[in-house]
């Protein structure tokens, strides 16, 4: 006889949208469908159905004016937010943290185990990808409260029992920051939506998915292909746009968000899928190889988990700079990849696999 499900409570930064850290909570929860999700703030539809149908607990931020449009500028209230919400009595505590999820003050008696997509970036080692402005009183004060909030990250560590990392690359920040160990477990990739289309022609233009913050290094990708004169689709929004609008040359096609039909028509066209950043995994390369287009990106970070070698694609050494990511989309168009090898790689990925290896994990 198995043992009855333990009571659970879940805990995640915001709920503002669907993106990569929104999806792997949605299969979480899945395995917990009564539980109740404790967030900083969360926009009322903004995220999916799985999601809207838990009981929601929110900060005081949620209070907060102007919130939508302004939710960043509270960052240094973060810390007092998410320690202010008191979870019910449970036996267990599920975390997906990018930001101070981690941190919540656990029940007595209960379990910890964080999901942690990545220590902020901002706080640590991107400090300055994030922040261009580095002199001026903007920028003094907010270099005060990042020194306050690393130290507090490092102090609330403990708070975790067991770390889970979305890649190997993650399991070494939480080492190095937080001092513990992490098992990685990679998240869930949609590869049944996500599919090959063998009426489906290749044409050549190169594919960015991403949001549009600086350190995307979009810069590079544009730059990489307007040396080569092939043109690049960019797919995303964010703070970067409107300057790309006006600054990006002819081959640069803006096309925000667009449905996720929409996306995989262009996964399916698409000569390879480019990404010059360091990411922490990179769910939308695994999106690109599920649908048979190969990846080209800076060879560290999450996509060495992803990109096993050249049968998937190419990985570009040293920093991102675009001679070698030019380099590198170039060698990639004149390669013959077989689309039934990146398939094979992208179902490694699978939800069904996630869903499986939490459930041993979490037993």
């Amino acid at each position: 006889m198995s043992a009855p499900p333990k009571s659970t409570a879940l805990v995640h930064d915001w709920l503002t949208g669907m993106r990569g850290g929104e999806k792997v909570l949605e299969q979480i929860a899945l395995e917990f469908p009564q539980a109740p999700i404790y967030t900083l703030f969360h926009f009322p539809g903004a995220v999916s159905e799985i999601l809207e149908r838990h009981p929601i607990r929110t900060s005081f931020l949620q209070r907060a004016p102007a919130l939508e449009s302004h939710y960043r500028y509270y960052l240094p209230l973060y810390p007092r937010a998410i320690e202010s919400l008191e979870l019910e009595p449970c036996e267990q505590v599920v975390s997906s943290s990018h930001a101070v999820a981690k941190s919540i003050r656990k029940p007595d008696g209960a379990t910890h185990v964080c999901y942690c997509h990545t220590p902020m970036r901002y706080a640590w080692d991107q400090e300055r990808a994030y922040f261009p402005r580095r002199s001026g009183p903007v920028a003094a004060l907010r270099r005060q409260i990042l020194r306050r909030l690393r130290r507090w990250d490092v102090a609330t560590a403990a708070r975790v029992d067991r770390y889970l990392a979305n890649s190997r690359f993650v399991a070494d920040r939480i080492r190095r920051y937080y001092g513990r160990s992490a098992e990685v477990l990679h998240p869930p990739v949609d590869t049944e939506f996500f599919s090959l289309d063998p009426d489906v022609d290749r044409e050549d233009f190169c594919l960015f998915v991403s949001a549009l913050a600086p350190y995307k290094r979009i810069d590079v990708a544009i730059a990489a292909s307007s040396a080569l004169g092939i043109e690049l689709r960019v797919v995303g929004t964010g703070p970067e746009h409107d300057r790309l609008r006006r600054e990006g040359g002819p081959g640069l096609k803006l096309l925000g968000r667009i449905d996720a039909e929409s996306l995989r028509d262009l996964y399916r066209r698409a000569r390879c899928f480019v990404q010059p950043g360091v990411e922490d995994f990179g769910i939308s390369a695994v999106e690109a190889l599920a649908c048979g287009c190969p990846v080209v990106a800076l060879g560290t970070g999450g996509v060495t988990d992803i990109v096993e070698d050249e049968r998937h694609g190419v990985l570009f050494e040293g920093e991102a700079d675009p001679r070698a990511l030019s380099s590198a989309i170039d060698k990639s168009r004149n390669m013959r990849f077989n689309s039934l090898d990146l398939r094979a790689r992208a179902e490694r990925f699978s939800v069904e696999r996630f869903r499986r290896d939490l459930r041993q994990l979490l037993k």
